[in-house]
């Protein structure tokens, strides 16, 4: 009587979120949640858990698989804290569409660093976002060829699943913590203001939890470097086309180019994934070692000496076109943006220079090239033979469409052993090092490779790929035989049909992926230069190369885009 009723109602609730708080359990599908409201409420709390532990591991996981430690899940990441004030501090409607917008772009940052995993685990380097998506194509192709169409449909499929269901769940996941936090307001607020305090003493104090700070802002610095890598790669377009320019050959008469080696047949010669790992690993270098003694006892019977170094490559893991195009434009053609550049520019290449003389035939033996190859004239090649032009009906090797043994055979049949034929300067490429390296072949006697089919037994003895690669101990295995093949063909091949004008050059293009050299940030790879006249030798003397097939330790190490110059000049006269 009298009394009002006002100060004893409620405050009305203005946030929609901290209103359905207030409100009884929706009933769900059938009504369940009414029939079990327990399970319901335990059920709502899981989620919610679920959506913070998700949060917290995008947030914190290494983009390494290297990296990747159960202690590295138990870091405080502070975007986790500036993410709750940012959202504590919006209303409703634009708390809910902040918390998507965060979410879907925790997700990409979380597919990024999938990304990265990979690229690490094969090129031993994160994801480009300005030029390596093309990449994604050949991983497709990498797929196809070593586990089967349908294993590369399946791959595809489960990424793309992969991908939703990151994107998707990380944005839920960030809508259901903001309800939660809307929900229960003063509890939100002290629990990130704690949260918060406790990061700054930790960062402070430098706090380890197992080695591991436990105050990181890792999340914060991954973003940081992706935009210094995106910025460094669009002005790199810039600084490379000044580089292009610049050319200590171009002016120079074509009468004057290479004299030193005019009436030799010089053969530039690619051994895939010939890497330093190949040669310095416990577990592979004595193999190596009987390989390559043998190699050197084959051809110093033919007549022949040979010495050798190292080059760093631009790439290790894959990308051999990178490498190929460095050692031959005498740039350093380290993205897929630099290729398309230098391939599509009028810049002449140390294979240009040899056709420019107009004293070789120049010609490419490419049994790695299925599609079509437009940047093969770039390279000043007369004719190219690819898997096609080598008359070979035989089966792949994985990935690789023709063996190096009937490669070789097949450049011998179609342009070296010609008769009364002019110098020829060829670029060889032997693709069965290449990765996956299961199965791989062996040599036969040279007079039996017929058309190839003989090879269809030599696959059914060969190892699967898709067992071989469930043990790195295996692939290493494999890749060593792979390596050791290569070189056999090779130097059986100038053992039989090398004569005194032959002039060899090979080399490796990369260091394979870092399940074979173990995560290694070495870029060498072997090169050697094989000849019967010594005095192709003597004019590398002030070199201080090695004798013979393996390269000393000690051996110099050049980059690889300063080869062109450095042998123009050697055999400028």
């Amino acid at each position: 009587m009298g009394a009002s009723t006002d100060s004893a109602a409620p405050a009305e609730t203005t946030d929609p979120a901290e209103r359905s708080s207030q409100l009884p359990l929706r009933s769900g599908w059938f009504g369940w949640r009414h029939r079990y409201p327990r399970t319901a409420r335990a059920v709502g709390v899981g989620t919610s858990v679920l959506a913070g532990a998700l949060l917290v591991v995008a947030l914190v996981v290494p983009d390494r698989l290297d990296r990747m430690t159960f202690q590295s899940f138990l870091r405080l990441p502070v975007e986790l804290i500036v993410l709750a004030v940012v959202l504590l501090a919006l209303p409703s409607r634009a708390r809910r569409i902040t918390a998507v917008v965060l979410g879907a772009f925790v997700g990409l940052s979380t597919v990024l660093k999938c990304l990265d995993m990979g690229f690490y685990e094969t090129l031993a380097r994160p994801f480009d976002l300005v030029f390596d998506w093309v990449l994604l194509s050949d991983a497709a192709d990498w797929m196809k060829d070593s586990f089967g169409r349908s294993g590369e449909v399946l791959a595809i499929i489960g990424v793309i699943v992969l991908l939703v269901a990151v994107l998707a769940g990380s944005a839920l996941a960030m809508v259901r913590l903001a309800d939660v936090m809307a929900r229960h307001r003063p509890m939100a607020v002290r629990t990130t203001l704690v949260l918060g305090v406790v990061w700054i003493m930790c960062f402070t104090l430098s706090v380890q939890v197992g080695g591991v700070t436990l105050a990181t802002k890792g999340y914060s610095q991954f973003l940081s470097n992706r935009v210094k890598y995106v910025r460094e790669g669009l002005g790199d377009a810039d600084v490379f086309k000044k580089q292009l320019t610049v050319d200590a050959f171009a002016k120079t008469p074509p009468n004057q180019l290479l004299t030193g080696l005019r009436g030799k047949d010089v053969l530039f010669t690619f051994i895939e994934s010939y890497g330093r790992v190949a040669l310095d690993d416990p577990t592979m270098a004595p193999e190596m070692d009987k390989t390559l003694t043998a190699g050197d006892a084959r051809l110093k019977a033919a007549g022949f000496s040979s010495r050798s170094a190292w080059l760093r490559s631009p790439v290790t893991g894959a990308g051999s076109w990178l490498a190929h195009s460095t050692f031959l434009s005498g740039l350093w053609i380290k993205n897929q943006q630099r290729y398309r550049t230098v391939t599509t520019s009028t810049r002449a290449t140390l294979t240009s220079y040899f056709q420019k003389t107009g004293a070789w035939r120049t010609v490419g033996i490419v049994p790695g090239v299925r599609k079509s190859w437009p940047e093969g004239k770039y390279f000043g090649l007369d004719n190219i033979y690819d898997s096609t032009h080598l008359g070979y009906n035989g089966p792949y090797f994985s990935w690789t469409p023709v063996p190096d043994q009937f490669s070789l055979e097949s450049f011998e049949k179609l342009e070296y052993g010609k008769k009364n034929r002019d110098p020829i300067m060829a670029e060889i490429i032997l693709a069965s090092s290449h990765n996956p390296w299961s199965p791989i072949a062996h040599t036969i006697p040279w007079n039996q490779l017929g058309d190839g089919t003989i090879f269809n037994q030599i696959k059914k003895e060969g190892t699967n790929p898709t067992e071989v690669w469930k043990s790195a101990k295996r692939v290493r295995t494999e890749y060593r035989k792979a390596i050791q093949y290569s070189v056999d063909s090779l130097t059986q091949w100038v053992q039989r049909y090398g004569n005194k004008n032959t002039v060899l050059v090979f080399l490796g293009d990369h260091q394979p992926v870092p399940t074979v050299t173990g995560g290694t940030a070495d870029r060498d790879v072997p090169i050697t230069i094989v000849a019967h006249d010594p005095k192709v030798l003597d004019k590398i003397s002030s070199w201080g190369w090695t004798d013979g097939l393996k390269p000393a330790d000690s051996a110099p190490v050049l980059g690889m885009d300063k080869f062109r110059d450095r042998f123009m000049t050697a055999y400028a006269k």
